[in-house]
């Protein structure tokens, strides 16, 4: 199924201009990837299907219009960007360690004529706006009880933590029962997203039910040393 049925499939229908707006971006990815490490999949339809259906997958956690979205380790954009260009009413930040990807960013958020989105370089543990975002998202950047560790911090009471999944996760989710409890975050639902014949994907939703404590995020040396 095309990038374009797909969306039918889901309510979703793009503008020409904003058509327009994956188009550059597929063709920027592409070019960059030459001389940076941003994506092993450059097949175009395989970028529209695996990058940026999957990324706007997240609009199936709840309506998305003006809400805060804090993308943690976003890499070439995923899956901020695509959620950018078809809901502009999203206030975006994206936290990246690497400069060079913020660099990436920023380019890229020019070619596609997008201002209002925020870069910040730097260590998701030393960002300061914590128990602040409405939607916390992160692909499969780690283990989920890191990741929990990675993300909830920020997510506002009654957001959403939002982790993109393989269909394995069932173990990941079990031994994140102690990080929850602690960065006070209770499974809200699982969601099954079909993106091809033999392509699905989980998104688990969490509810921040209070604000995190704030010595969380603690230093990635300690995530690693002592896990929830």
């Amino acid at each position: 199924m095309d990038f374009l049925s797909k969306m039918a499939e889901w309510g979703l229908t793009p503008t020409p201009k904003q058509l327009e707006q994956f188009h550059r971006y597929y063709f920027f990815l592409i070019e960059k990837n030459q001389v940076m490490n941003l994506t092993a999949i450059t097949e175009e339809s395989e970028v529209y299907t695996k990058h940026f259906l999957d990324s706007l997958s997240i609009f199936k956690a709840g309506v998305l219009s003006e809400q805060t979205l804090l993308d943690v380790g976003s890499g070439a954009g995923f899956p901020s960007i695509p959620l950018k260009i078809m809901f502009p009413g999203l206030r975006v930040t994206i936290v990246d360690a690497l400069q060079k990807r913020i660099t990436f960013l920023s380019e890229l958020l020019s070619l596609l004529e997008i201002s209002d989105v925020e870069l910040v370089h730097g260590r998701i543990e030393e960002f300061e706006r914590k128990n602040h975002f409405d939607i916390v998202s992160a692909r499969a950047i780690a283990k989920l009880p890191m990741l929990c560790e990675f993300c909830l911090p920020f997510v506002k009471k009654g957001g959403l933590f939002i982790s993109m999944k393989s269909i394995h996760y069932e173990e990941e989710l079990r031994q994140s029962h102690q990080a929850l409890s602690k960065l006070r975050g209770r499974l809200k639902d699982t969601i099954s997203i079909s993106l091809e014949a033999e392509l699905t994907n989980i998104l688990l939703v969490f509810e921040k039910t209070e604000n995190s404590s704030p010595i969380y995020p603690r230093s990635f040396a300690l995530m690693k040393k002592k896990p929830l």
